[in-house]
């Protein structure tokens, strides 16, 4: 049995649901969907579905498959991703295609041990935890009334670039604790958020490290090139950064009061990651 947890708000959603059905009935497999309104209601069908072991679908963007982590007892379950959001950023790092190839990925394919960040009462991150300017800019999104996610986003960076002027945090990784004043401060598991920007490409899914990212914040004329940087994923070069292999992080902010987990706002002062090394089951490339 294939449980489908769903976005009922994911664009196109009822013409791939169709596809999908019309797939597993000609193959005479069993599946159910299920839908969530509600991050609550995702995670806590997510919780039940894997009481027992269960092969359990995630058909979203990045906030639905945080919401089904965060759900799921890992132990049991063997998780499949079919991505329909506007980055699909964790999706990237597995090589997961979009839409319905992903299903053909879970039916031929092979699900492979995959680590996920532990973050603390609950929460998981399985692409990147953080603070910084991301933060700043998914909260300007939040606000925005108008325009679709990607306009509310480009918008959003736009005036952080103008605003930002970075936060003060105490890192502790790996025993080490340094304080600094953060442009972005993020521990990867995946290699890229924001939609495809490639923060960390030597980050690996499976290799039982995190990759703690710390870019210092820079002088506010350098704010446009950096971005440049980082959209060609070439921001690790720049004297601004810093990495750090590890397998946990703890950073706390001074006077900041919101994380993001894959994307994800989360009111809190303080992240916690820990990896769990190939401890979920994921059907991907």
């Amino acid at each position: 049995m294939l449980h489908f947890l769903i976005n009922p708000h994911a664009k196109n959603i009822a013409k791939l649901l169709g596809e999908i059905a019309e797939r597993l009935n000609a193959q005479q497999i069993a599946f159910d969907f299920h839908t969530g309104e509600t991050k609550e209601e995702m995670r806590r069908i997510a919780h039940e579905l894997t009481q027992e072991p269960a092969t359990v679908i995630a058909v979203g963007g990045d906030g639905t498959l945080n919401d089904v982590l965060c759900g799921i007892c890992p132990e049991n379950t063997t998780l499949g991703i079919i991505p329909t959001g506007t980055g699909n950023d964790f999706a990237a790092s597995a090589g997961i295609p979009g839409g319905i190839a992903a299903l053909d990925l879970i039916l031929s394919g092979e699900a492979k041990p995959t680590d996920y960040i532990e973050c603390g009462d609950g929460l998981r991150s399985l692409n990147i935890a953080g603070l910084g300017i991301d933060v700043d800019i998914l909260e300007r999104c939040y606000r925005m009334k108008r325009g679709g996610r990607r306009s509310k986003y480009f918008f959003s960076l736009l005036a952080a670039l103008f605003r930002y002027k970075g936060q003060q945090i105490e890192v502790t990784v790996d025993g080490e604790t340094f304080r600094e004043n953060a442009f972005i401060a993020a521990v990867c598991n995946g290699r890229q958020f924001g939609a495809g920007i490639p923060i960390c490409p030597p980050a690996v899914i499976d290799d039982g490290k995190l990759e703690f990212i710390l870019l210092t914040t820079p002088k506010r004329w350098r704010y446009p090139i950096l971005l440049i940087k980082l959209v060609q994923g070439k921001i690790l070069n720049d004297p601004i950064a810093r990495r750090i292999s590890c397998e946990e992080a703890r950073l706390v902010q001074i006077g900041g009061k919101t994380v993001e987990l894959d994307g994800e706002l989360i009111s809190s002062r303080s992240l916690s990651a820990r990896v769990v090394h190939g401890a979920l089951r994921i059907f991907r490339g």
